[in-house]
């Protein structure tokens, strides 16, 4: 693949629909690139999506996945020069972004979710992944989503005070699904929503308690949909500089 021709997005933006096709010939090699990608996605978490999507696939690849695992290859040949900046700032605050793509599985319907936490500028959390449940609605599925990212900001709240970093602000968590936004701060929002595992309700008692606090974000400004969904070269690649991993203008 060194001299393969390189693509701007490392998974086609297209649903990957499971069509009858030939087993890989090689499943061992398909398997020690995807774990060597796992590896990368610590600092590229551009690929974190792409990467999460095949590893799924990882005990019976075909050669269509092959092809799929073949593109973020090129992906990364073209963008060898980036990386991940961690840069100085004045602010320590958390805040983070949660999405979900409802159902977005074709193999069981399942909903795929995923989360960012900035720590000022810096984006220093973030993970991709199929949801263990199947979401009977989409604000379950982003609630979900939102459960878990809530879940990393309050570790993460914890961590920074054990390093004594002081906190000015309870952190803010923005979510682009109207249903979850209002489920997190509204009770009565519940008596309609039961199907949602009582588990995850804990967001609202943090809301509550004000150590978090939940927003809306329209979802063309929502970051976290790189870690949820295909997306055009367009939106992928705004998403990519906000996220600061474009290499520097000297580079």
């Amino acid at each position: 693949m060194t001299t393969c021709k390189p693509v701007n997005t490392p998974v086609s933006p297209s649903k990957l629909v499971i069509q009858p096709d030939h087993p890989f010939s090689d499943p061992t090699r398909f398997r020690q690139i995807m774990g060597a990608l796992q590896y990368l996605t610590f600092t590229r978490p551009d690929i974190c999506f792409a990467v999460n999507r095949f590893c799924r696939y990882m005990h019976a690849p075909t050669d269509s996945h092959w092809v799929a695992v073949k593109r973020i290859l090129r992906y990364l040949k073209g963008t060898e020069s980036y990386g991940f900046h961690i840069t100085r700032g004045t602010s320590f605050s958390l805040h983070g972004f949660t999405d979900a793509d409802w159902a977005g599985s074709i193999d069981d319907r399942k909903s795929t979710g995923g989360y960012l936490v900035f720590f000022g500028q810096t984006l220093i959390s973030w993970k991709s992944g199929k949801q263990h449940t199947v979401a009977r609605s989409s604000t379950e599925a982003e609630y979900k989503a939102l459960a878990d990212g809530t879940a990393e900001v309050i570790w993460l709240q914890y961590l920074l005070t054990d390093l004594q970093v002081p906190s000015v602000s309870a952190p803010t968590i923005w979510c682009d699904n109207l249903g979850a936004t209002y489920l997190s701060a509204n009770p009565i929002f519940h008596a309609h929503t039961k199907h949602v595992e009582v588990d995850y309700h804990f967001v609202r008692d943090r809301v509550a308690k004000k150590e978090i606090q939940i927003r809306f974000i329209p979802s063309r400004e929502q970051l976290a949909d790189v870690f949820t969904k295909p997306l055009s070269t367009a939106s992928f690649t705004a998403f990519r500089f906000k996220l600061r991993l474009d290499p520097p203008p000297s580079a």
